[in-house]
């Protein structure tokens, strides 16, 4: 609960200070004092957006800080999951600075926005005239029937199954759209890869092949060449191996009376080794060529088969073409691997989905088990808000598809009147039926809810007499089970608090700055009286205001 709410250079107020306790704790004003504004800095530390426009003084900071006993609210959680620290008594901060710029903190430790706000909404509901637009929202509606109906476990462990639920629906529609793709193409990946299979494609094949067909092609050629280069090295008569022998000869007679007889004859006789044995070389390959008009045929056909493959596939070089091979072979093997694939995910999808039917039903048995209750229990509130007719009903129906909160779509039904039949609460209520709507569920709410606080600003509006009285009693009430707060303008609700603040305008300054003040009980009857009798207060009203109090109080 809000036990502390420090305020510092905020739209009108200065410098604030308030102390709060359990119960019902009452809070008034003359209209445009700053209850509103109180509100507005309350909700800085629950995480709304702001800037530098709220502050007082434009040069100094604004400062909201709320101290919170929370030792009865299962936070700890909370805390050690986000690396806080937990004290029972928890300090939350925000600061703007004159630059617009905005700063958050739980017990002196920085966080985000969102942090805050996600601590601040268990500590703290505010309600406010607008909220009633809650009524039309269907995620509202459902959790006010779970929270009757018990199901925040079942929820919990539903969202965790939904989530999973979700990710394998979507996968699965994935996988079944490609295979659906891949069963079209497999049969053309296949023939591709049946037709480079069944060439039998070599590393390098491609290169020896075109060097066999350059020497097939040319054999006659080439076998001519080679037999005549042979007869001129080795021929009878006038051979180069011959005259180059006689040449050796003579040079061999006169190699002593020469300067450099030895190495010329030296030269001689390597060059006549050196052409022999080339002599010798070129008859031999000479022999081994042969013309061989079948194996070109069969060189001339593979090659036609590689070029016609790289043609088709686009590529360059057998080395791609063999590359290409294996990619068709990855391709294959992942169509048939994603059809296995697929019956897995369909297996596991027809099990979660099971799963989520078997949580869904559960919580939509537990919400059905519930709605007459809720139902009669809000009409007896609302016939005692002065709506004698009123009647609550509440439809739930089954969505085609699986929600986030199970299959059910909810919807609030009413009617204030004999002759109309309940219809949509949205539609047909007005803004002070709605009111009221929002008031019973708020108080059935509350034991139901471990939430320490609830900010009510003018929840009464639109209502007087017996009915106002009647709605002090029933705030009072939720104040037997948590931390109430109420703006009200209206003395019977007002005579029902523990405490009563009275928020007033300061004009004694060189400024108009909003003040706070504890009323004492005496200062609480004339602030009773006044809003009995307005700004004139009359004896009655004081004797009025008394006997408000004294009722209250028995």
């Amino acid at each position: 609960m809000l036990v502390k709410l420090y305020v510092q250079n905020y739209a009108l107020i200065k410098d604030l200070d308030v102390e709060l306790e359990d119960g019902l704790t009452i809070i008034t004003g003359e209209t445009g004092a700053g209850k509103t504004i109180l509100l507005g800095a309350l909700s800085l530390i629950l995480g709304t957006r702001a800037d530098s426009s709220v502050l007082l003084k434009k040069n100094e900071k604004c400062v909201v800080e709320g101290t919170f006993r929370i030792e009865e609210y299962d936070l700890s959680e909370f805390f050690t999951s986000n690396e806080l620290d937990y004290e029972p008594v928890t300090n939350l901060r925000r600061e703007i600075n004159p630059a617009g710029k905005s700063r958050a903190f739980i017990n002196d430790t920085p966080v985000t926005i969102n942090l805050l706000k996600e601590l601040g909404d268990r500590l703290i509901d505010i309600h406010s005239q607008h909220q009633t637009l809650m009524l039309h929202d269907n995620s509202f509606q459902l959790n006010v029937i779970d929270s009757f109906a018990g199901t925040s476990k079942l929820k919990t462990e539903y969202k965790q199954v939904y989530s999973d639920y979700r990710k394998l629906k979507q996968e699965y529609k994935e996988a079944s759209g490609k295979a659906d793709k891949n069963r079209t193409d497999l049969e053309y990946f296949q023939f591709q890869l049946t037709q480079l299979e069944e060439a039998k494609l070599v590393e390098g094949e491609q290169e020896e092949l075109e060097k066999e067909q350059e020497l097939l092609s040319h054999a006659e050629e080439i076998k001519l060449g080679l037999s005549s280069a042979s007869t001129i090295f080795s021929s009878d008569s006038n051979s180069i191996l011959i005259l180059l022998r006689e040449a050796r000869m003579n040079l061999d007679k006169v190699k002593d009376f020469l300067p450099r007889g030895d190495e010329i004859f030296a030269r001689t006789e390597s060059s006549y080794i050196e052409l022999n044995d080339l002599a010798r070389e070129i008859e031999k390959l000479a022999a081994t060529i042969d013309a061989d008009p079948h194996r070109l045929a069969h060189v001339n056909d593979r090659l036609d088969t590689i070029y016609s493959l790289i043609l088709k596939h686009r590529v360059n070089t057998l080395n791609e073409l063999i590359i290409k091979r294996e990619e068709l072979r990855q391709q294959v093997k992942s169509i048939i691997t994603s059809d296995e694939h697929l019956t897995e995910l369909e297996t596991l999808f027809k099990e979660a989905t099971a799963s989520l039917k078997a949580l869904a039903d559960d919580i939509s048995g537990k919400r059905r088990s519930t709605l007459q209750n809720v139902e009669n229990r809000i009409t007896d509130l609302l016939k005692q808000l002065g709506m004698p007719n009123a009647r609550f009903r509440i439809s739930l129906t089954r969505l085609d598809d699986f929600a986030p909160s199970g299959y059910d779509y909810v919807d609030f039904l009413f009617s204030a009147n004999k002759q109309v039949e309940p219809e949509n609460l949205a539609k047909i209520a007005s803004g002070g039926e709605l009111s009221r709507v929002m008031l019973c569920l708020k108080s059935l709410l509350t034991k139901n809810n471990n939430l320490p606080t609830i900010i009510f600003d003018e929840i009464d509006a639109g209502v007087s007499g017996e009915i106002a009285d009647k709605v002090g009693q029933i705030l009072a009430g939720m104040g037997k089970y948590m931390q109430v707060v109420n703006i009200t303008h209206l003395p019977q609700v007002a005579s029902r608090g523990t405490k009563h603040y009275h928020v007033y305008k300061d004009d004694t300054g060189d400024s108009t700055i909003t003040r706070i003040k504890l009323l004492t009980h005496d200062e609480r009857i004339l602030e009773v009286a006044r809003l009995l009798s307005g700004s004139e207060v009359t004896e009655t009203a004081i004797k009025n205001a008394k006997e408000l109090l004294q009722s209250a109080s028995n």
